[in-house]
């Protein structure tokens, strides 16, 4: 196999997902197998970097998936075959221990993105027994007739079912569905290991949840969660109980619901960040809601209770984080020009306001 051509192939996706399962440390580990996402595998050391690549710059899916020892050798290689290429790198949600590596390079610059809630599983039915709010949003969902069933992976990625839920769910979406690290349709790449579970009421598929493992820490990252027009309030919150109950029958140890920009536990690493990104941060904060619902996402899962919140982090090898590599982040994120993408989000916000006021 030829190192740095991000083939897709049959034999590199099997070598990747048994890399991932061996050594994927980072939240976003599992998500290198999903579309759109291409592999370069290390000549030397059991290694696989899950990138894509926009504007010059190789951006990597989190971290590097290889053995935490190896991690330093494995980053200088990859932005070697960068180099090679005429390209820049970017590791796009990254975490404290890819953060640590590189706090005193001169040669990187970090800021820092939000940060994602985590859960211990195993104390999650002490977390439903002090929280009454919570016991009581999952019962009035219950007493809807809502029940959660586990899905057969491989079958699930073939269900119908499931991708009318997820049309009806990203048609509500004010801006175009994202790619990259939010990419929607997770069951069109690997699901041999993704846990499904599949909210159902009179038998009918009403929306699911799909999860991936974090091998190396024990545990899962809850991927996605997509619900239809149909599905009562407290859907989300009754599946991801039961995920938490299964992570906890498995034993796991780690379980967060992923990246939360802008978080306000991130804060003190914001202000960290140079100015002119401070204050697009700021502006989106203030104005960005009716695109991506930032708020709204923060406050669902401060009301689950994580036990922590983890910083999340953008690190380039430049000596000053650019606004070019920022553009090529949103690039990837939205599969278009970020421009476009904002455009056409204002018209969808600009035909909801005419409709409401109608």
């Amino acid at each position: 196999m030829k190192v740095g051509l991000g083939s897709r192939t049959a034999m590199s996706t099997m070598l990747a997902r048994e890399l991932v399962m061996s050594y994927g440390w980072n939240a976003t580990c599992y998500q290198i197998l999903n579309p759109g996402i291409e592999h370069w595998f290390s000549p030397k050391i059991p290694a696989v970097v899950g990138y894509t690549r926009r504007l010059g710059v190789l951006l990597v899916a989190g971290a590097p998936v290889c053995a935490g020892e190896s991690l330093p050798e494995v980053c200088a290689e990859f932005e070697d075959y960068a180099r090679s290429q005429n390209c820049r790198v970017c590791y796009v949600c990254a975490a404290e221990r890819l953060r640590t590596l590189f706090a005193d390079s001169s040669e990187h610059s970090i800021v820092t993105l939000g940060a994602q809630p985590v859960w211990d599983p195993r104390d999650w039915p002490q977390l439903i027994q002090d929280h009454s709010s919570l016991r009581a949003q999952l019962n009035r969902c219950r007493n809807k007739d809502v029940i959660v069933e586990a899905a057969v992976p491989d079958e699930a990625a073939g269900d119908p079912e499931l991708r009318r839920v997820l049309r009806e769910w990203l048609s509500a979406r004010s801006l175009p569905p994202l790619e990259f690290l939010v990419e929607p349709d997770v069951l069109d790449g690997v699901v041999s290991e993704r846990m499904i579970l599949v909210a159902k009421r009179n038998s009918t598929p009403i929306a699911y949840l799909v999860a991936s493992p974090i091998a190396a820490r024990q545990g899962y990252l809850v991927e996605l969660v997509a619900r239809s027009r149909t599905a009562p309030n407290g859907v989300s919150e009754l599946l991801i109980d039961a995920a938490m109950q299964r992570f906890a029958a498995e034993d796991r140890l780690y379980a967060t619901l992923g990246l939360v920009a802008l978080a306000s536990a991130a804060e003190p690493g914001i202000r960290e960040n140079p100015f002119w990104l401070r204050s697009l941060m700021r502006f989106a904060r203030l104005h960005a809601n009716r695109f991506y619902n930032f708020q709204g996402l923060e406050q669902f899962r401060v009301k689950m209770a994580p036990c922590d919140w983890e910083p999340i982090f953008a690190i380039s090898n430049e000596q000053r984080f650019s606004a070019l590599t920022l553009y090529g982040m949103g690039a990837a994120f939205s599969g278009i020009s970020p421009w476009l993408a904002i455009g056409i989000g204002a018209m969808k916000a600009v035909r909801e306001e005419i409709r409401r006021y109608r």
